[in-house]
C-alpha cells in the first residue's frame, strides 16, 4: 500500500512539473508572437509617418490628382485604426495599392522624380516596406510555432484550460499582388 502511495505521489509530482514546464513554454511562445507583432507595428507606424510627407511632396507637383491623395489618406487612416493582425493586413493591402497609384502619378512628373526630397522619401518607404516584409515573415513563423504548440498533444492539455488561444496570421496579399493603377477617384 505504501509503495502505491509513493508511486502516485511521484506521478503527481511529475505531472505538476510537466504542467509547469509546459505552461512556461507556451508563455514563451505567446510572448514571442506578441514581440513579433510589435516589430510589425513599429514598421507600420514608421510607414504611416512617411506617407504624409510623400503625399505633400507629390501634391506640390500634381495638385489636380486629388482623388489619389484622398485614397492614400483614407487607407492610411484605416491602417492606423486596425486593431487585429487580420484587420491590419487588410488595411495594409489597401494602402499598398493606394501607394502604387500615388507612385504612378509621380511617374507622370519628371521634375518630381528628380526631386531629392521625393527620392529620399521613396527610398525610405521602400526600406520600410522591406522591413515590414521581414517582420511579417518572422511574425507568421512565430504564430505558426505558437499555434502548433497549443494544438498539439501534450501541450493542448495545458493550453486550452489556461486560456491560450490561436493567433491570427498577418496577410501578405498586398505585397504579392500587383497594385492596380487607376486615375479615377475612389468612391
Amino acid at each position: 500500500m505504501q509503495i502505491l502511495l509513493i508511486i502516485l505521489a511521484l506521478a503527481l509530482v511529475v505531472a505538476i512539473i510537466w504542467a509547469i514546464v509546459s505552461y512556461n513554454g507556451l508563455v514563451q511562445r505567446r510572448n514571442r508572437v506578441e514581440n513579433a507583432w510589435s516589430q510589425i507595428d513599429v514598421q507600420l507606424k514608421r510607414r504611416l509617418d512617411l506617407i504624409p510627407n510623400l503625399v505633400e511632396t507629390v501634391k506640390g507637383y500634381a495638385a489636380h490628382e486629388r482623388g489619389v491623395f484622398d485614397e492614400v489618406t483614407r487607407a492610411r487612416t484605416a491602417l492606423q485604426q486596425a486593431s487585429t493582425p487580420a484587420a491590419a493586413g487588410e488595411a495594409n493591402d489597401v494602402l499598398t495599392a493606394a501607394l502604387g497609384r500615388l507612385f504612378a502619378v509621380a511617374e507622370a512628373y519628371p521634375e518630381l522624380r528628380a526631386s531629392e526630397n521625393f527620392f529620399r522619401l521613396q527610398d525610405e518607404l521602400t526600406d520600410t516596406e522591406d522591413k515590414i516584409s521581414a517582420a511579417r515573415r518572422y511574425y507568421n513563423s512565430t504564430v505558426m510555432h505558437y499555434n502548433t504548440g497549443i494544438q498539439s498533444l501534450p501541450w493542448m492539455l495545458v493550453a486550452r484550460p489556461l486560456g491560450f488561444r490561436e493567433k491570427e496570421f498577418f496577410s501578405a496579399e498586398g505585397d504579392t499582388a500587383t497594385p492596380q493603377v487607376s486615375f479615377t477617384p475612389a468612391t
